[in-house]
């Protein structure tokens, strides 16, 4: 295991849990890689309270940062009126947490997106003065008019790599928070999956709805495409607190663009790679080539946090006594200056081939537990589609199953969210009733959350 250490960056660390013993002909080798990097921004994601939160106590006076705030203006925004209070509210408290000299900018969105402050096509530089401009500038946002998100990221894309950006490089951190009630109804869905290919890699982007008017697989869709998080928030008064972790999240942020490079032997396919903790997020179809039999998978931004990815390799066959390196897993970073990227950290998934059956067979507990972890998300995912689609025997089973996943694995907030929408009478048997009356907001909420996991317990 290798470490990468600079002043101002992050340490990154890659752990490797797996078992490498295979029976004889065996060719599947499953590797759980954790990832680790400490020494950047925030503690591991965890919100700053209290003095903590304010921007000029948050750490690094010097920014490499620069954020668009893309907030919702639609008519629909307008019921009820406190929706819009709540949002520029909620907007307000994020600026407050922007750190000094992050360079940002808000943009109102409807079925056009439109520049809110600064203006000219420039993001400003956050200090006193600047954030009381834009905290006024929210006042005039009022609501009317339709929904085309696609508009509203292309700008953002814009304006994250206008000339007011031109001094963070190419390893600078460009994040966008975007803010959604309704569907996306003026404009294709083809039109939103082209500007998200534009976008992708781009910068990061964090998404929410607001209310339960907005369509679930729309905003998950664009927190995936943007390695964001999304998340539902039913009750407009909770923004504020939302758009402030939101914010401090990507001010702990230290280092963009890190991507996991996996090289393999002559022989050796790629069957999946997976983000499995804290989300699960397929990385297989994102594969960029990298070289003579490796390739890199996008991982998005860093500060001090941890990640588990779930690594599948087929190996080819061979006789017991045998060995080999099954792949190299690399953490890397690319060069500012665009020559030879730099590996942050690396570890070795190995296959060993034994007649001893206990060490063939055994499974290792960390491949085993996001193995049902990924399982989990899948059949919510399945379990309320057949709901809506009136397949009511084929949601029982679906959400039956999760009700068991979650419950073996302890993920105890997904089990509380799914006993909203089902009644368990038996959850180590996934013995479940569908509920004859769900809100409409803890169905969402479900859905929304379907991928989030728990780590294994130590």
């Amino acid at each position: 295991m290798a470490n990468f250490s600079k002043s101002n960056v992050p340490q990154f660390s890659v752990e490797v849990y797996q078992n490498e013993f295979l029976p004889e002909g065996g060719r599947e080798v499953n590797a759980i890689v954790t990832v680790t990097s400490t020494g950047g921004g925030t503690s591991g994601g965890i919100p700053l309270t209290g003095a903590a939160a304010s921007p000029s106590s948050i750490p690094n006076g010097s920014t490499n940062a620069a954020v668009v705030l893309m907030v919702d203006c639609s008519g629909s925004m307008d019921y009820p009126p406190t929706k819009m209070r709540n949002a520029r509210d909620a907007t307000a408290a994020a600026i407050d947490t922007l750190r000094d000299g992050t360079a940002f900018a808000v943009v109102s969105g409807t079925h056009v997106a439109n520049e809110v402050y600064p203006g000219g096509g420039r993001l400003a530089v956050a200090d006193a003065t600047t954030r009381a401009q834009a905290k006024e500038a929210l006042r005039r946002l009022g609501a009317g008019g339709g929904t085309a998100i696609g508009t509203w990221l292309r700008l953002a894309d814009r304006l994250l790599h206008s000339e007011s950006t031109a001094s963070l490089g190419s390893g600078g951190i460009r994040h966008g928070i975007l803010l959604t009630d309704g569907r996306n109804e003026h404009e294709s869905p083809e039109d939103l999956r082209a500007a998200l290919d534009a976008c992708a890699g781009r910068f990061t982007c964090d998404a929410r709805g607001v209310g339960t008017d907005w369509e679930v697989k729309e905003v998950t869709g664009i927190a995936s495409a943007l390695l964001g998080s999304a998340d539902i928030v039913a009750d407009p008064s909770g923004l504020a607190a939302d758009f402030t972790q939101m914010m401090e999240n990507a001010m702990g942020k230290e280092v963009a663009d890190v991507a996991l490079r996996l090289w393999t032997p002559v022989g050796v396919e790629i069957r999946f790679v997976k983000q499995v903790a804290p989300t699960v997020e397929e990385l297989t179809g994102r594969r960029s080539e990298a070289g003579p039999r490796a390739g890199d998978y996008p991982t998005g931004s860093w500060g001090d946090e941890s990640r588990d990815y779930h690594v599948c390799v087929q190996v080819p066959q061979a006789s017991v006594g045998q060995e080999m390196l099954a792949a190299r897993v690399s953490l890397i970073v690319p060069d500012p200056a665009g020559g030879t990227p730099q590996t942050l950290s690396q570890g070795l998934v190995r296959a060993v081939w034994t007649d001893d059956m206990a060490a063939s067979t055994s499974i290792n507990p960390q491949v085993a537990h996001y193995t049902g972890q990924a399982e989990l998300a899948q059949v919510i995912q399945q379990g309320l589609d057949a709901r809506k689609s009136g397949d009511i025997d084929g949601a029982t089973a679906k959400l039956g199953r999760a009700v068991q996943l979650a419950a073996a694995s302890g993920n105890d907030d997904t089990a509380k969210l799914l006993a909203k929408v089902v009644d368990v009478v038996d959850e180590a048997t996934g013995t479940v009733r569908l509920k004859a009356k769900v809100a409409e907001a803890d169905e969402m909420t479900l859905e929304t959350r379907s991928t989030k996991t728990v780590r294994v317990k130590k």
